[in-house]
């Protein structure tokens, strides 16, 4: 599904981040990223997102190279194919609950039979993840637990390939985190959702299948 192969990426203040990096994605898989901080897992997950670009290498989609995509291309291919959850869970304060979930629709362009589809089913993400009985608050009144499942919802609005997500239980307690993990799983269950996480949690890495280490610039 995903192909990172030789992608190299430096920076002027910290050197070499990553190092002739390769790395084969399968569909519905589940795979952690661990690694000190500085390590370059933030950086990684924001190539395979073309939110940034390697110096060198290449990122293939389902066979196709991407990582040469203007930055139009990459807004296309990103509403497309990838979401993405941070450990900030960045809700827009004056929109209620709903309206951050559904916000990913606006830009995407869905005709109005299509936006209805959508909403059925973020509606039943809403559901799935508990967090339907509170669609009409604000961000300020609710959790950080509650928050951070909104994100989670928010990032799968347009059925993405891949989720993306960057320490998504680092601002969470064990309890929320714990449950923040097991819907990870079950969206990888029900919908076929391939997940790469970045993270320092032990505890999540082992719910992922496969749990690589980022040392030097490389998997290991």
């Amino acid at each position: 599904m995903l192909s990172i192969n030789k992608i190299s990426k430096s920076f002027t203040q910290r050197g070499v981040v990553l190092n002739d990096l390769s790395l084969e994605v399968s569909e519905g898989e589940l795979i952690a990223i661990m690694g000190p901080s500085g390590s370059g897992k933030t950086t990684l997950l924001n190539i395979i997102g073309l939110l940034d670009k390697p110096d060198s290498g290449e990122i293939l989609f389902k066979g196709a190279p991407v990582d040469k995509f203007t930055d139009d291309e990459s807004a296309l291919y990103r509403s497309r194919n990838i979401g993405f959850v941070f450990q900030d869970h960045l809700l827009l304060p004056h929109l209620k609950v709903s309206e951050n979930i559904f916000l990913p629709l606006l830009a995407a362009g869905y005709s109005s039979n299509e936006l209805a589809e959508r909403e059925v089913h973020l509606n039943m993400l809403m559901e799935k993840t508990g967090i339907l009985d509170i669609k009409n608050k604000y961000p300020f009144t609710i959790s950080g637990g509650e928050a951070q499942r909104v994100a989670l919802v928010r990032s799968l609005a347009n059925s993405p390939s891949i989720l993306l997500a960057d320490e998504p239980t680092g601002s969470l307690d064990s309890r929320n985190a714990e449950t923040l993990g097991n819907l990870l799983l079950q969206m990888n269950r029900d919908l076929g959702l391939t997940i790469i996480l970045a993270t320092h949690s032990l505890d999540l890495a082992k719910k992922m299948t496969r749990v690589l280490s980022l040392e030097d610039g490389k998997l290991k």
